[in-house]
């Protein structure tokens, strides 16, 4: 029994062992008991995730994966959740314990597994996959380059990132038409922000929004001070400023609208 990869699920089995082997790999496995793949598919990376000390937990949408995993991988059988990590709540079956979080990530929702990531950073002290490559490269990209922006900036104010390497599409079932990228996030020790993180949020995505703007028009909403507009910072785009620049930026912010109110 084989499974059929269904597009409307972006799915993309990968039929190489070596890299298979290369991603489990990734994370360290120390500092938590549990890992969570995301998307198993028929369980190529699983099995190596099997091998290590920690205990695995697939999540997988799909039923006929879902059936394929309980029938191949009898002692992962209990732990396979048929659900949608998107809009399942995963604490049902971790109860607030620390977990890592991998997989080979359906194209199609990567950024949004992203973003839940970063709303559980409490519970997810590493993260690591393969994603589009394009993808990839902008979640680990630093300020000065055309392809840094909302999700750079975000995923870094939380975890250090790595670009890992690179795998071509023939080494997938279908292949995808475009390569793919492996990457790590690694919690910082201290991820707690000088500033407020909602209001970080709103920053970095209205400057992006617009990022051929200057800061000045792009952040016009925010109806800061003249005082605080002048400032040289405001003449610059949003590319040009790094994640710690952004969480000083929204503090002066947050300091800013204190004082009109």
């Amino acid at each position: 029994m084989t499974v059929k990869a269904k597009k409307h699920l972006g799915q993309h089995f990968l039929n190489d062992e070596s890299i298979a082997e290369k991603i489990a790999n990734t994370l360290s496995f120390e500092g938590y008991k549990n890992v969570l793949e995301i998307g198993p598919g028929m369980g190529v990376l699983t099995k190596y995730l099997l091998d290590k000390p920690t205990k695995t937990y697939v999540v997988e949408i799909d039923s006929e994966s879902v059936d394929y995993l309980k029938a191949n991988y009898l002692t992962l059988a209990d732990r396979v959740i048929e659900k949608d990590f998107l809009k399942y709540d995963i604490n049902e079956v971790f109860k607030g314990e620390s977990f890592a979080v991998i997989g080979n990530y359906p194209y199609n929702i990567s950024t949004q597994i992203v973003f839940k990531t970063l709303e559980m950073r409490d519970q997810i002290p590493e993260f690591s996959g393969m994603f589009q490559k394009e993808v990839a490269q902008r979640i680990c990209e630093k300020e000065g380059s055309k392809a840094y922006g909302i999700l750079s900036v975000l995923t870094q104010a939380f975890y250090h990132a790595e670009y890992l390497f690179t795998v071509p599409p023939h080494v997938f079932n279908p292949p995808p038409k475009v390569d793919s990228g492996v990457l790590r996030l690694t919690r910082k020790e201290d991820y707690s922000l000088d500033c407020n993180e909602a209001m970080l949020f709103k920053v970095v995505k209205a400057s992006f929004q617009q990022r051929r703007k200057t800061l000045r028009n792009s952040l016009k909403t925010f109806n800061l001070s003249d005082s605080l507009r002048e400032d040289s910072i405001f003449g610059k785009r949003p590319e040009q400023l790094s994640v710690a620049q952004f969480i000083a930026l929204t503090k002066r912010i947050e300091d800013d609208l204190k004082t009109q109110d």
